[in-house]
Order: C-alpha cells, then structure tokens, then sequence
C-alpha cells in the first residue's frame, strides 16, 4: 500500500512524460552526434581493421591485391557508414543511461533490480557476437569465398577485386546477425520474468527453434552453406543456454516465493492463537447455568434502595 501511495503520489501528466522523453532522446542524439566526429576521424583505421581478416587471406595466396570504388562518392559514404554504426555502438551505454533514467523512476525497487542487469548485458552479449563473427567466422568465409579463384593457366584467370561498399555491407550484414542472435537469452529471461515462457515449454518446442533458427541464418546471412551454417549452431547453443537461464530465474522465484510463506507463517499462527484465547474469554464470562444463561436483570426499588435481582423467584424484602 505504501509503494501505491508513493506511486500515486509520483504520477506525471502526460506533457511532462513527453517532455521528459525529449530530454532523453536530445541526450541520445547529442551522444551519437559527438562519437560519429570522433568516429569519422578514425574512419580509415576502423575500415583497415574490418578489413584485416580478408588481407590476411589475400596475403596467404600472394601477390598484390587491392580493394577498389567505382563510384567518385563511394569510398566517402564508405566512410560515413563506418563512422555511423561505430557510434551507434559506442554511444549505447549513454543510450541506455538515457533509457534507464527515464524508466526507472516508474519501477519498484525489485523491478529495478531485475531489469539493471539485462540492461548491462545487452552490450556485453552484442559485442561477444560481433567478436565471434570477427574472429571466428569471417576467416572461414572468405577462405571459401576466396577458393573459387582460379589462376588463368588453361584460361583467363579469375580474382577477387572486392569493393569497399559492398564489404562494409557484408560485414556489417554479419555482425549484426551475429550480434542479435547473442541476444537471446536476454530476451528469453525477461519472457521467463515476465511468466510468459516456462523452461519446460522451451524444451516442449526445441525442434521447431532448432528450424527457426536455420531460416533466421538463412534470411540473415549471404547465400551460403557456410555462413548459415556458422550462425545457426551458436543460436541453437545460445537456445539451451536460455533453457538453463529461465529454468535459473524460477527456481529462484520458487526460493522467494518459499521465503514469503516462511514469513507470512508465523504471524497466521500467531494471530490464530489470539483468536482462540479471545473466544474462549468470552465463553468463560457467559454463564454456565441453563438459569443464568435465560436470566434478565430487574431493577426493582425496595425501601428506597435500587437492587438488581433475578426474576427467577426473587422478592423484595
């Protein structure tokens, strides 16, 4: 009830919500804003390290290889692309700030709790996808990519001439792939929160998320076995991860909801044992006699004197 109170005593017009929101959202752009200079200062480093995993790979085969823009603006947006999405990553700690401070005022306390560390999370588990697509699936592909170059010995030969858009493209394409997909148990343990999804359920449905997750691969990646394949395994594992984290979260909703009646138990005996005292005191001052149970009081006056007498037989002296 206090919480209530509080609460209520809280609310906002929804002008000021509105208004609050703004503030908020100027916030987040004004982050972005800023990072994407920074950024576009370091554009061409950043690319250069996109890059490296596929010259690593064009080294290995030898000679001098290029990376070539066929457009005058090409290799300008290139930069601006690259700019934009480093900012958009490097500004979501003050884009979750910003979220968080405008949320978290409408929170209980134990809603806060369990939201803050999702909160923290999402980041984290984003950028453990993008490393893996970097550092793991990025040299397979362009390994197999790059075996359908042929060397011209029986004819002319066949090389990559990669252009530097259509790679920010393909990279980008992957690693936010790879960076959603590595957001599933957050998803799936405020489902579980929420009572919207059960880890039984999950294990229920397990043959239809492992296919989910093949056409989520398929749709998401460039048309080969290789990338698909690559994505679709670590979203199956990340699904039994989930499994494990809700089947986590109940057991601990179980703990707590055992704890609540632990406490509430005491107080029931208590109060019950009151309650027994209280009607047997009052038992105990009715009378016992059959006469004394039907008994009204008289008040009679005899020689001037006010007596309280019982009907039953009684006369005034």
């Amino acid at each position: 009830m206090a919480q209530d109170e509080d609460i209520d005593a809280g609310r906002m017009p929804l002008m000021d919500h509105l208004i609050e929101l703004r503030r908020r959202l100027i916030w987040c752009v004004l982050g972005i804003v800023v990072m994407f200079f920074i950024c576009y200062w370091f554009a061409p480093q950043i690319y250069q390290f996109l890059v490296k995993p596929l010259a690593d790979q064009l080294h290995e085969r030898g000679g001098e290889r290029r990376m070539i823009f066929t457009a005058l603006h090409e290799a300008f947006f290139t930069y601006v692309k690259v700019a934009f999405f480093t900012a958009i990553f490097l500004s979501f700690p003050i884009i979750a700030t910003q979220l968080w401070k405008f949320v978290a005022p409408g929170l209980y306390r134990n809603e806060k709790q369990a939201f803050l560390p999702f909160l923290i999370a999402t980041p984290l588990l984003f950028f453990a996808g993008g490393a893996m697509a970097y550092y793991v699936v990025f040299p397979m592909a362009w390994h197999f990519f790059l075996s359908f170059e042929m060397t011209g010995q029986d004819g002319l030969p066949i090389q990559l001439d990669a252009k530097v858009d259509q790679y920010l493209s393909l990279v980008m394409q992957l690693i936010f792939a790879f960076g959603l997909c590595f957001q599933m148990p957050v998803v799936m343990s405020l489902l579980a929160r929420a009572g919207l999804l059960t880890a039984d359920t999950m294990r229920e449905k397990r043959r239809y998320a492992i296919v989910i997750a093949f056409i989520f691969a398929a749709v998401l990646t460039p048309p080969d076995v290789l990338s698909q394949i690559s994505l679709a395994i670590p979203t199956i594992l990340l699904y039994e991860i989930s499994i494990w984290c809700v089947r986590l979260i109940e057991r601990s909703q179980e703990r707590r909801l055992a704890r609540r009646k632990q406490r509430n138990a005491p107080r029931r005996r208590r109060s019950g044992v009151t309650g027994t005292r209280r009607r047997r005191e009052r038992r105990s001052d009715q009378p016992t006699s059959a006469a004394g149970r039907h008994a009204v009081p008289v008040v009679a006056a005899c020689n001037g004197i006010r007596k309280v007498t019982e009907p039953a037989g009684v006369a005034c002296a």
